[in-house]
């Protein structure tokens, strides 16, 4: 693997950090901002629909620009954008920056994605891929759950701060440690659209919505779902995080290395009905009481994070092969179907714990996955049919 894709792998780090964090600061958010939790949430569904609505747009429009200033000003504006937010005298003012933050991240990852796939040759974009997501499991596993520790035993804005100066650090080393002459991605919106059209590709975009939807719609409340599952507080929050981490991490490199060799087809479906069962598993824990329901979460959480992340790679990598000739704009929209999947899951976690409660969580969590997997396996059966037809023909 190129050493260039390290320096995509710290910036992917740094967002992933600052875009996964706040899930274990809003009870200290919502808090300092007297709203509730569940309003509080709405800071995910307004980053996630600001992404999902601005990657294309500002893809599109920055798509003649050179590739590695682009990635350098995309994660200039994400650090800055997190200072604001540290600022922040109110949740409106913090929703402002998060809107500031999505635009930048939204800018930022689908050209990561695509500037790692150019870099290798076909049959190893899977693992180029899986090390720019690295950086987002290692977030996941380490930046996540401390910024949870520390907004439990800090100001919340710390943790901005702290990811301001991991993005400032990503700043110097796309600078200086990517290739000059990378390809371009100049393309209209219209032509982006168009390849939305696209049946296999819009099949495909549908599966992420509902697969990351299923993930957020109890992510988004993981801090009183354990809090009331089990009995622990944040320091307990952190330790849970950071096992749901060490999953993530091996769930990506397990993604990356078998997508290239049984093909993402296969993964996929082996991870989707993982994930439904492991959330399903999550929404029967909620029965149990303290010891004995953290003795069933942990491994569960484990399982969910191991086929989440095993998922993304592969999707990816399928998108890229679904569209080979537009392989960058079809990682974009995959970037904008996925946060448009975690506003999705975000609002439907707050409208499911105002409604059902935290056990509740898990179940519509499980039911999201499940669409995904029947999505995932009718349109892979249809289109091997279709293959199959074409060939002997």
């Amino acid at each position: 693997m190129p050493a260039s894709l390290v320096w995509l792998a710290i910036g992917a780090f740094a967002i992933g950090t600052e875009g996964l964090m706040i899930a274990g600061l809003l009870p200290a958010i919502a808090a300092d901002f007297h709203s509730s939790v569940a309003t509080a949430g709405q800071l995910i569904t307004i980053f996630a629909l600001a992404y999902a609505v601005g990657s294309p747009i500002l893809s599109a429009l920055c798509g003649g620009l050179d590739r590695r200033r682009l990635l350098v000003a995309a994660l200039l504006a994400f650090t800055v954008s997190n200072l604001l937010a540290a600022g922040a005298q109110s949740l409106w003012q913090l929703v402002a920056a998060r809107v500031l933050l999505a635009l930048s991240a939204g800018l930022f990852m689908p050209t990561a994605y695509a500037v790692a796939a150019s870099l290798v040759p076909p049959d190893h974009r899977g693992r180029a891929i899986a090390a720019v997501t690295s950086g987002m499991t290692i977030a996941t596993a380490l930046g996540v759950p401390l910024g949870a520790w520390i907004g439990a035993h800090a100001d919340w804005r710390v943790t901005f701060v702290i990811v301001a100066v991991l993005g400032l650090a990503g700043v110097a080393g796309l600078r200086f440690g990517l290739p000059a002459r990378l390809p371009l991605g100049a393309s209209t919106l219209a032509e982006r659209l168009a390849v939305a059209r696209r049946p296999a590709v819009l099949q495909a975009l549908t599966v992420t919505f509902f697969w990351i939807a299923a993930a957020f719609v109890l992510y988004t409340f993981i801090a009183p779902y354990l809090e009331q599952t089990a009995g622990i507080g944040p320091d307990g929050v952190s330790a849970v995080l950071f096992l749901f981490g060490i999953g993530s991490a091996i769930g990506n490199f397990v993604g990356g290395q078998l997508t290239d060799r049984i093909g993402p087809v296969r993964l996929q479906l082996g991870a989707l009905a993982f994930l439904a069962l492991a959330l399903a598993g999550l929404g029967a824990a909620t029965a149990l009481s303290g010891g004995r329901a953290l003795f069933a979460i942990a491994p569960l959480m484990l399982v969910w994070a191991v086929a989440g992340w095993a998922f993304h790679p592969a999707q990816t990598t399928r998108l890229i092969r679904l569209a080979p000739e537009v392989g960058m704009i079809a990682a974009s929209l995959n970037s904008s179907a996925l946060y448009a999947g975690i506003a999705f899951g975000s609002a439907l976690g707050a409208a499911t714990l105002d409604h059902g409660g935290v056990p509740a969580l898990g179940w519509v969590g499980a039911l999201s996955a499940a669409i995904a997997l029947i999505l995932l396996a009718v349109t892979a059966r249809r289109r091997a049919a279709d293959a199959a037809a074409a060939q002997a023909a």
